[in-house]
């Protein structure tokens, strides 16, 4: 069996997907399968977030976005959302400073309004300690739904196009995607979930258009750097067509 480094060394350095993002699922399952409440699976979960950060950072991704908190999550059993909160906040606090020894800098995409005083306040410091970092960027999405992205996009450019500053016909992909969240970012190459389920559960719905998709079965607590690397050299092996040939993209390269 190979091991971490081989694999490594057997990825195309010039075809590491610049943007990964993950759908972490399988925490509560886990931790049922182990004989514990669902939060014992949140907690062992934040190990593999810094893994996974860890191994991305080291293979050259630049961006890394975990669905961290969905917008249908606040209908989950209040304890458990309060303990999510509380572990998502804590856990980001004590990685702080492995953040910044290794120049990852910390962003979130979602609607923080809907986050607790206390979770938002103490995520925009830690954003903040981070902000000079220049290495990975690692995106928390928090309270986040793609629905709820686009509809706030388009709120946003009705909002222009009444106040004249946008004209309804210059509205193009172009235009609507410097609205969303991600603006600052590019679309995600590739698109890992785990635990089983064959669904995009509303994350990125817009962005991930020409994603590659990439599922396992593992549960995240379960998910390793060797499995990152897998996933990474699955998308290497596949054609990256956007609507062309076989023989169109062979002569454009």
């Amino acid at each position: 069996m190979s091991s971490l480094s081989d694999k490594i060394q057997q990825l195309d350095p010039t075809r590491i997907p610049r943007h990964v993002a993950i759908i972490m699922d399988g925490n509560g399952r886990w931790a049922k399968q182990h004989g514990h409440e669902r939060s014992f699976g949140h907690e062992n979960g934040v190990a593999t977030v810094r893994q996974a950060t860890e191994i991305a950072s080291e293979v050259g991704v630049k961006y890394l976005t975990l669905y961290t908190f969905s917008t249908e999550n606040w209908n989950r059993p209040q304890d458990e959302v309060d303990a999510l909160m509380n572990l998502i906040v804590v856990s980001i606090e004590q990685q702080t400073p492995d953040l910044i020894k290794n120049n990852v800098r910390l962003t979130t995409i979602g609607n923080m309004e809907r986050m607790p005083e206390f979770a938002s306040s103490r995520l925009r410091k830690c954003m903040e300690d981070t902000g000079h970092c220049t290495g990975l960027v690692l995106c928390l999405a928090l309270s986040y739904s793609s629905r709820w992205e686009i509809v706030e996009a388009c709120r946003q450019m009705a909002k222009e196009a009444v106040a004249g500053n946008l004209n309804p016909d210059d509205i193009d992909d172009s235009v609507l995607a410097a609205h969303l969240a991600t603006a600052d970012m590019p679309d995600p190459d590739l698109l890992i979930r785990t635990g089983g389920d064959l669904r995009v559960s509303n994350y990125l719905l817009w962005q991930i258009a020409y994603s590659e998709l990439y599922f396992t079965p593992k549960y995240w607590p379960d998910f390793t750097k060797e499995d990152f690397v897998d996933a990474i050299a699955d998308y290497q092996a596949r054609e990256r067509r956007y609507g062309k040939t076989s023989e169109q993209v062979k002569e454009e390269k």
